[in-house]
């Protein structure tokens, strides 16, 4: 039995099936429930254990680290599609689509504890000043309830909590207090070559922060160059939620897997009062705290406030406003590719090392922030030439020499405003395997950002042309696609009328329950959002024990 089966068929680990001997019980006494164990619930329950009963559910299984070969084996063989890797799909995972623009979903997102970072590519930038001012500076959208300053400090300490590897040479972020807790990476190869083109425009490149180890730090080693970040690091180097996971426990927190919360229940003080879950033995469980937290993501949890519909919340809890599940906003896809007359390295690590964020604060009413990303995995690695092919020996060799090496790509992110017809709702006719409403996504995009991917482009194209690259893709408006960062659905507003959470994120109709994730970004930004999350998840951590403490 190979590597990649010992894992299963890419579904048999999802949890949807099957009892065992893990006690899935309430926890009696608990002061938090934390409902998902993404980087969001997992640093709210490190935050909070230790002097408090903290109970944390997690719809998807534990997975095994002694797995995780196994699962890069997967990943690099064409027979599988991103989703095997770790189990998603299924009716489970089922979604439906409407909309202008399909939805990869089940692309995007691991269902498990340790959630997406399981996953992630690991790039940890801050939001630039600007982007919690965006109404006021831009002319697009709303301001945050927050300035960067609320944050700063809390940015700090996320970046020493995920270890964050970087430096200071990028003169457009925007101002920090202190050094990375670790050295950025090093150029790659294929970044030497982009800098004398970048150069020749009169373009930056800077380094870019990593949630990956660029030396031991946190009892995890330095980053041995797999390659295969996405989908899976098998090393441990690159930050998953499972530390944070693995610390709440030790401390004294419960992780309860395989438990999907079905609804949330309230009292008539506006008091969440249980998370009811089921469990794979069939049984449904109260889970009864003082706090809750709600920490399933940008999707899940818009799904979970609309599932919880009563007499007192007919149209979804904490949803007075009427926009629990509006503004689904992603970062859009911009790229330009080709290949070079020489070689250019591709493949040796899994994640890029250079960016350029020289653009970014030129966003206005027209144009959207974007930052541009220099490839270091153009192109195929030519272990997934040699899986894809028929041929053997000198043929086979031949082909890889002929086709790998050569390729240099380009990428970007781009924000794309708040819009209330672009949301996450409850389907009408299907059903996930209890019964439940699956989400059904209408992603909208406007031209603002569309114009905007457009712009990136042409830089793309110049520096690649500078380059001496012949252009042969170009990632534009008509073939963008989602970065998978889902945000905005339960969004942040000081006005009860315009948001569903305030400024320390705890809902603006219930007294006891905070949400923990990107799901209450007012504004995206055009930086990759998990630093932002992991900030606000210790903010969160910290108003709800004063909350606790003071007994409000």
């Amino acid at each position: 039995m190979s590597g990649a089966e010992s894992v299963g068929d890419g579904r048999s680990d999802a949890g949807d099936g099957g009892a065992d001997d893990v006690d899935r019980t309430p926890v009696s006494d608990a002061d938090v429930c934390v409902v998902g164990a993404g980087p969001a619930g997992a640093l709210v329950a490190d935050r909070l254990a230790g002097d408090r009963e903290v109970v944390v559910l997690d719809a998807g299984p534990r997975f095994d680290p002694a797995d995780r070969l196994a699962r890069q084996e997967r990943a690099i063989r064409p027979f599988y599609g991103r989703p095997d890797v770790w189990g998603v799909g299924g009716e489970r995972d089922a979604h439906e689509n409407a909309g202008d623009r399909f939805y990869p979903l089940n692309h995007a997102r691991v269902k498990g504890v340790g959630g997406s970072t399981l996953h992630w590519q690991g790039m940890v930038m801050r939001l630039h000043e600007d982007d919690f001012n965006s109404g006021s500076v831009r002319g697009v959208g709303p301001d945050w309830p927050i300035e960067y300053g609320d944050l700063r400090p809390y940015y700090a300490e996320a970046e020493r909590e995920l270890g964050v590897a970087g430096a200071s040479d990028n003169p457009y972020a925007p101002p920090r207090e202190e050094p990375h807790p670790m050295p950025a990476f090093e150029p790659s190869y294929s970044d030497s070559l982009f800098a004398e083109a970048c150069e020749e425009l009169g373009i930056d490149m800077h380094s870019v922060p990593n949630a990956r180890n660029s030396e031991p730090y946190d009892d995890r080693s330095a980053c041995v160059g797999y390659g295969t970040c996405q989908p899976v690091c098998p090393s441990g180097a690159k930050y998953d939620a499972t530390v944070h996971v693995e610390r709440a426990e030790e401390r004294g927190a419960t992780v309860i897997d395989r438990a999907p919360v079905r609804r949330l229940e309230h009292d008539g003080d506006d008091r969440v009062t249980a998370a009811v879950y089921a469990t794979p033995d069939g049984e449904e469980h109260r889970q009864e705290a003082d706090a809750f937290v709600v920490a399933c993501g940008g999707v899940e949890t818009p799904r979970l406030l609309l599932m919880s519909a009563s007499d007192r919340y007919p149209d979804g809890l904490a949803n007075r406003s009427g926009h629990v599940g509006e503004f689904f906003m992603d970062h859009l896809f911009a790229g330009a590719g080709g290949t070079l007359d020489e070689p250019t390295r591709q493949n040796h690590v899994g994640f890029y090392t250079s960016a350029c964020d020289q653009f970014y604060d030129e966003a206005d009413e027209s144009q959207a922030p974007f930052k541009l990303e220099f490839f270091n995995y153009a192109g195929p690695s030519p272990v997934e030439m040699a899986l894809s092919g028929d041929d053997w020996g000198d043929p086979l060799l031949e082909r890889l020499r002929d086709g790998y090496g050569d390729h240099v790509a380009m990428g970007g992110l781009v924000e794309q405003a708040p819009d209330a017809d672009s949301r996450v709702t409850l389907a009408d006719d299907q059903t996930d395997g209890h019964g439940d409403p699956v989400p059904r996504i209408e992603w909208t995009v406007g031209d603002r950002a569309l114009d905007t991917i457009e712009r990136a482009n042409e830089i793309q194209v110049g520096i690649l042309e500078e380059l001496g690259a012949d252009v042969e893709w170009v990632a534009g408006p008509d073939a963008t696609g989602p970065a998978y960062h889902h945000m905005g659905t339960t969004r942040m507003s000081d006005d009860p009328d315009r948001g569903v959470v305030d400024a320390d994120c705890r809902t603006h109709d219930l007294t006891n329950c905070w949400i923990a994730s990107s799901s209450v970004f007012p504004t995206s930004g055009a930086m990759n959002p998990t630093l932002t999350i992991a900030a606000l998840a210790l903010r969160v951590g910290d108003d709800v024990a004063g909350w606790l403490g003071d007994g409000s």
